[in-house]
């Protein structure tokens, strides 16, 4: 909804910025284009605030088509385009006579007078957003919640402001005495300067809030494991290492495991922390433990030597096998070999 909302805001400064650089005079097929494809669509952006702020505060807000009724007063900002279409449609098929000049002044006015319900409806929406926002209660301690309370505050108040600068500039439709000089002096800069602000904050800040959101959501789903969501997930591992011998590749990481049984990376080193307690890398080398193990059962020993029977295990170095054969087992390997020698 973020992102739909500065879409339309974009699309409002690029009209402006043909209009200024009179690319719609010189070139014939924007010109056509301008006048079928409506470029400033305001009513939209009001519910879309409005749900943006629910959706913010609750997660499980869902757009339903009750929701989506609001969304029909957008037809105001189509208005001249259909009325285009519907000349040039008439005049194809000979059902209206070729005379452009009260349709043209019919959509000049237009223009000029549809701003009025477009700031009424953003205006009351934006209020009904404040008035949302200030009755939605923080849980105490819930910091990141807060967080998103004061990003929405400073959002709202960023359009109200906007809404009074618009306002101004609605004045002269009131008293239009004083249109000429308003846009003589000022043109529409104090309009659409605060929009390309708005446009490039609304984008960096809303992505890294949302992107903050969703990470505490995922952080949260994976606290969340249960018992037998664990058990699934130790029994799609376990698949990966005795029947797959994942564990044999000296390369391997979480993120090659995660890949290999489509569990996410985060969630394995949950299930192996809290439901195993072990790390992902002990949990490894306890299998390349209990491979070379069970080769030097098998009398592997008498083709390779020590080192090269554990690289052929998984291991990466002979520093880091000895090191973790002798936290395992308490002895080094070589120790271990004449304890199995004098056992037989």
């Amino acid at each position: 909804m973020l992102a739909f909302l500065i879409l339309l805001m974009s699309m409002a400064s690029l009209n402006l910025y043909c209009i200024h650089n009179h690319m719609l005079e010189s070139n014939h097929i924007l010109r056509f284009i301008s006048w079928v494809v409506p470029l400033i669509i305001i009513m939209p952006m009001g519910p879309l605030i409005y749900f943006y702020i629910q959706s913010m505060l609750n997660p499980s807000f869902r757009l339903a088509r009750r929701h989506r009724l609001q969304f029909l007063p957008g037809i105001i900002d189509i208005v001249p385009q259909l009325t285009t279409i519907i000349f040039l449609t008439g005049i194809y098929m000979k059902v209206i006579k070729y005379d452009p000049e009260p349709w043209g002044l019919f959509i000049d006015r237009y223009n000029m007078y549809s701003d009025i319900p477009r700031w009424l409806s953003l205006t009351i929406y934006v209020l009904l957003a404040f008035k949302f926002l200030r009755k939605e209660k923080t849980t105490a301690g819930n910091t990141d919640k807060e967080a998103i309370r004061k990003w929405l505050q400073l959002f709202i108040t960023i359009f109200l402001a906007f809404q009074l600068i618009w306002f101004i500039y609605l004045i002269p439709y009131i008293h239009p005495a004083y249109s000429d000089w308003l846009l003589n002096k000022f043109d529409w800069y104090p309009i659409y300067i605060p929009i390309a602000i708005m446009i490039y904050w609304l984008g960096l800040k809303g992505y890294f809030i949302s992107l903050a959101v969703n990470t505490e959501k995922a952080k949260k789903t994976i606290s969340r494991v249960t018992k037998e969501g664990s058990t699934q997930i130790m029994s799609l591992l376990q698949k990966s290492m005795e029947d797959d011998k994942l564990y044999l590749n000296p390369e391997l990481n979480l993120e090659a495991v995660a890949k290999h049984t489509g569990v996410v990376a985060k969630m394995i080193s949950t299930v192996l922390n809290q439901h195993q307690q072990t790390s992902f890398s002990e949990w490894v080398n306890a299998y390349r433990i209990g491979e070379f193990k069970l080769r030097i059962r098998n009398g592997c020993l008498e083709q390779l030597t020590i080192s090269a029977l554990a690289m052929e295990c998984g291991f990466n170095s002979q520093a880091t096998f000895q090191r973790i054969f002798k936290q395992s087992e308490g002895v080094t390997p070589s120790a271990y070999l004449k304890t199995i020698g004098s056992n037989n």
